[in-house]
């Protein structure tokens, strides 16, 4: 596994992608005990799973476009929380 510095983001975009991030971490926790018995609170789980999970794909691709990163077809972007820097991890 290879991981480059390919860039960085602002301290106020770092913080929008870190509360997506852990919103994502605490509604997959959540996944994992809660059973579909409750219908309502299951539906609405799974709804808020699918828009943050597009909101998180829509920060990558926005700053990705905005800083140019470079990408790779078999890798994917990694963030620092603690220094704001963008990596690019690949398999290679």
């Amino acid at each position: 596994m290879s991981k480059r510095l390919i860039g960085s983001v602002t301290e106020q975009e770092k913080n929008e992608i870190q509360t997506l991030f852990e919103r994502r971490n605490g509604l997959n926790e959540l996944a994992m005990i809660l059973t579909a018995e409750n219908d309502a609170l299951y539906e609405k789980l799974v709804k808020d799973m699918g828009e943050t999970g597009t909101k998180f794909q829509n920060w990558w691709d926005t700053m990705s476009q905005k800083y140019q990163w470079e990408s790779s077809p078999n890798g994917n972007w990694e963030i620092n929380f603690e220094t704001c820097e963008i990596y690019l991890v690949t398999n290679e």
